[in-house]
């Protein structure tokens, strides 16, 4: 249903172009000695996920995007709309984005990369010819 969607590659570590092969090396974002090492090309359609020099760069600001996110939605969740402390929310906040940073590492690399590749159905293949 999500395949052939950026969506698709971006929730389940899959190549921008095929959706085949795996963009990250581990599945989990928590083997913390692993969770940044990146497959230089992808193994079924050969896109190369490194890019040029300083192309995840971008993948910052994208993960800093997830980060306020979380931060604005508990803040008017938890103080606004149920009336809590702010100090009690930092007391879990704090830790809770320490805890999310290696998956927003991943997602953050996976948006950015899916800003610039586009899906190719293997329909849609070069010397494929779409009956009349």
């Amino acid at each position: 249903m999500l395949k052939g969607t950026k969506l698709y590659s971006i929730l389940f570590n899959k190549c921008p172009r095929c959706h085949e092969g795996d963009f990250f090396v581990t599945k989990t974002a928590y083997d913390l000695k692993n969770f940044d090492k990146m497959h230089k090309r992808c193994s079924h359609c050969d896109e190369d996920f490194e890019r040029e020099p300083g192309f995840y760069f971008g993948a910052m600001y994208t993960s800093y995007g997830l980060y306020v996110a979380t931060i604005v939605t508990s803040f008017l969740g938890y103080v606004v709309l149920l009336g809590g402390d702010e100090l009690r929310l930092l007391a879990f906040l704090i830790p809770g984005l320490i805890f999310l940073m290696p998956l927003y590492f991943r997602i953050g690399r996976r948006i950015w990369i899916n800003i610039f590749v586009k899906y190719k159905s293997p329909h849609r293949a070069e010397g494929y010819s779409q009956p009349e």
